[in-house]
């Protein structure tokens, strides 16, 4: 509430004038409301705006049009995190082999957003993403593609970094003009194969390895862009505020299970880091060079149409959603249900989730973990 100061000849009058002034607002607390009968103190006034901050954020209202949002936002995530170099350039993203056998990985903790999506035999594959491409870790181990993965990457005008293809999709996959870097014909440096892990046992398709760690030199090198396309310099979903953390309009959720066919994705939220903390099947998910457990602020669980389209196993996945398709939105303690799209035949298209009246969901700032799987195959506790 903004106050005229008025300057007054007597205390008598100032007082006077102050009750007056009260008075005679519209649209006022309750009379017996203790904010409204209290002395208008310096104590008092700084107190209001952190109230109505608060209100603010239990309500979940929108992010105040006067919020300022550092220059330095992740796109990814809406945090204030991207080193300078960062800053408008493009983010990275991994396709990254997610089997028992191929475990630990490593590199992934670093990801702001994983998708999870499941290939042959109902196995799943990552494909890790990172909002700072001066910041990419070396990760392991990595895997070929599968279409319907850059179908997903593309919306971001990511970079698009595997380790071999699915061929009989080549010819989808150089219609979307992607700056793809691929393991079998790179020699630039960027991939090899970890000594450690071969030393180890492991079988060699779980040993690739890609060095992010020289991609600056390398994309300069080969004069690849690196500046974000002109639609794709905001962020990529609708944030809450800088300091909110709103709980999604639904029911209490501290606990998903998701079955892809042939493994299990679990989380449990972690009240105190107000994060998910992920299980893969039913075993804690470790990064194997930071030996932090997967944790996300964001769990969003896509259901779409899947089939097998040849012999070998390859799937088909609808990746484009609509307004009957159905999702759900996970975070601070709670689960909400959606609606989630690109736009049709639009591989460039943001991916956007909307809430059941049709509006654009807002989402908390931080890590997101993103599961497309098939219809009713996920539990909430």
């Amino acid at each position: 509430m903004k106050l005229k100061k008025v300057i007054l000849a007597t205390s008598v009058l100032m007082l006077i004038a102050g009750i007056a002034g009260c008075g005679g607002k519209k649209n006022e607390e309750p009379a017996d409301n203790k904010a409204a009968v209290q002395s208008e103190t310096k104590e008092t006034k700084e107190a209001e705006p952190q109230q109505e901050e608060s209100a603010s954020t239990l309500k979940g209202e929108p992010v105040k049009d006067n919020e300022k949002v550092p220059e330095n936002e992740n796109l990814l995530t809406g945090v204030a995190d991207l080193t300078d170099g960062a800053v408008g350039k493009r983010p990275v993203a991994v396709m990254v082999n997610n089997v028992e056998a191929a475990m630990p990985q490593y590199g992934v903790a670093e990801a702001d957003i994983i998708f999870e999506i499941p290939v042959e035999g109902d196995k799943t594959r990552f494909m890790a993403m990172y909002g700072d491409y001066t910041q990419v870790p070396q990760i392991c181990s990595v895997r070929s593609c599968r279409a319907y993965f850059p179908a997903f990457s593309q919306g971001f005008d990511a970079f698009y970094v595997n380790w071999g293809i699915d061929d009989s999709m080549e010819d989808y996959l150089d219609a979307l003009n992607m700056d793809q870097i691929e393991g079998i014909t790179n020699t630039g440096g960027l991939f090899g194969r970890d000594q450690d892990r071969l030393n180890s046992g492991y079988a060699l398709e779980h040993t690739g390895y890609f060095d992010g760690t020289r991609l600056v030199s390398y994309l300069e090198s080969e004069g690849i862009r690196t500046d974000l396309a002109e639609d794709k310099t905001g962020p990529a979903f609708s944030f809450n505020g800088m300091e909110e953390q709103v709980k999604p309009a639904g029911s209490d959720c501290t606990t998903v299970n998701i079955d892809f066919g042939s493994q299990t994705a679990q989380f449990t939220y972690d009240a105190e880091k107000k994060v998910y903390l992920k299980k893969m099947n039913q075993n804690p998910q470790i990064d194997g060079k930071t030996g932090t457990q997967l944790a996300f602020t964001n769990v969003f669980v896509l259901e779409t149409d899947i089939s097998v389209r040849d012999d070998i196993g390859h799937k088909d996945v609808n990746w484009e959603g609509g307004e009957n398709y159905t999702g759900y939105y996970v975070s601070n303690g709670g689960v909400q249900k959606i609606h989630w799209a690109k736009e049709p035949n639009n591989e460039n298209s943001y991916l956007k989730f909307y809430d059941e009246s049709g509006n654009e969901l807002k989402i908390n700032r931080g890590k997101s973990y993103i599961a497309v799987n098939y219809k009713n195959q996920v539990e909430f506790k």
